[in-house]
């Protein structure tokens, strides 16, 4: 096969069919086939020359984590090795030479068109943040006893790209592994005698920017009730995440020590309330403005608004302006891009 230097237009056209293709596989909430899981993780065993493993089925990582660490606690699998590191090397030779047809720019350029989300990260940093809670050794990297059906899919997302648009050569044993522990599995622990399967999660929920998002409710939500919350993308502990926005207090901002929370607050909230419920102190007036400081330790610097009334219908709108403002017209210029309120054709 000869080097590829650039992609065709119509090679190019079919990257968002393919990232498209792997990003439903990776975000699936249907339930798993448990004995097609199964199946698949038996395969993969004999393809590394080990013997088949005893297949524990749970609900969620999270209840997987305290199956593993509950075996570990009762040392009933002393010798029971991590078999992650293996299916890892196994699998990842799936593409074969592929560095000596494809130039290095172009691996980069493709591969990163071909990069789907990545939900492993969120519920992997929200899973092991609790490893406190089970009294487990600093340096025990839980993350990596798991092999996690959405990596698998971002792996596969591209190399299904280089094996059916450019021609890669490849093993067809190896790459069948990879595809089917990512389509047919949820996250794996695999050991030497055993192997727990987690299933998938039963809702994942997205705003239009495809961030995790929900208001009042989960995010990502597991059959066990094993639940992460988030806004817009920012992780929520529960006491926010399960309250909608539209009942978030003002008063949380003042003992939110996490500044990104905080943040998240004061976006959910908005500044109109903020400004009525923690009593923002007036500077300044020009016509209908007003120059609002909230004295409270709110955010890493004070907080300055620029309350805007609508004469005809009393709307209230505040918009944060720099702590710098010493009057309203001052801020009005501001917001305007420094034009004076006096040069407004119409005053909006």
């Amino acid at each position: 096969m000869s080097l590829i230097e650039k992609l065709t237009p119509e090679q190019e056209a079919l990257i968002s069919v393919y990232r498209e293709k792997w990003r439903a596989i990776a975000l699936s909430t249907e339930r798993i086939d448990k004995e097609k899981a199964a199946e698949v993780v038996k395969a993969a065993y004999t393809a590394i020359g080990k013997q088949q493993p005893e297949i524990i089925f749970c609900d969620s990582p999270y209840a997987g984590l305290k199956i593993i660490l509950k075996k570990r606690n009762n040392k009933l699998n002393s010798n029971n090795i991590n078999l992650n590191n293996n299916l890892i090397s196994y699998i990842s030779t799936a593409l074969v030479n592929k560095s000596s047809k494809i130039l290095y720019q172009l691996d980069k350029q493709v591969i990163r068109q071909l990069t789907i989300f990545r939900l492993d990260f969120i519920i992997s940093e929200y899973v092991f943040e609790k490893k406190s809670k089970f009294k487990i050794q600093p340096k025990m990297n839980l993350d990596r006893l798991w092999l996690k059906s959405q990596k698998l899919a971002s792996d596969c997302c591209w190399l299904d790209f280089y094996i059916s648009v450019l021609n890669c050569s490849y093993s067809k044993i190896r790459w069948k592994t990879l595809q089917s522990l990512s389509r047919f599995c949820g996250w794996i622990s695999p050991f030497e005698n055993l192997c727990i399967i987690c299933d998938r999660p039963l809702h994942l929920r997205f705003d239009n920017e495809n961030r995790l998002h929900a208001e009042g409710e989960p995010a990502i939500e597991f059959t066990d009730g094993y639940s992460l919350y988030s806004y817009h993308g920012v992780t929520l502990p529960e006491k926010y995440g399960k309250i909608h926005p539209q009942q978030w207090q003002a008063e949380w901002l003042l003992t939110e020590e996490n500044a990104e929370l905080r943040r998240v607050l004061i976006q959910g909230i908005g500044y109109a309330r903020i400004c009525q419920e923690l009593q923002a102190i007036e500077l300044d007036t020009w016509q209908e403005y007003t120059l609002l400081k909230i004295d409270a330790d709110v955010d890493e610097e004070s907080i300055h608004l620029l309350k805007m009334t609508c004469p005809s219908i009393s709307f209230i709108h505040a918009l944060r302006v720099p702590p710098n403002m010493k009057s309203a017209r001052e801020a009005i210029r501001w917001v305007n891009w420094d034009v004076d309120p006096e040069e407004f054709g119409v005053q909006t």
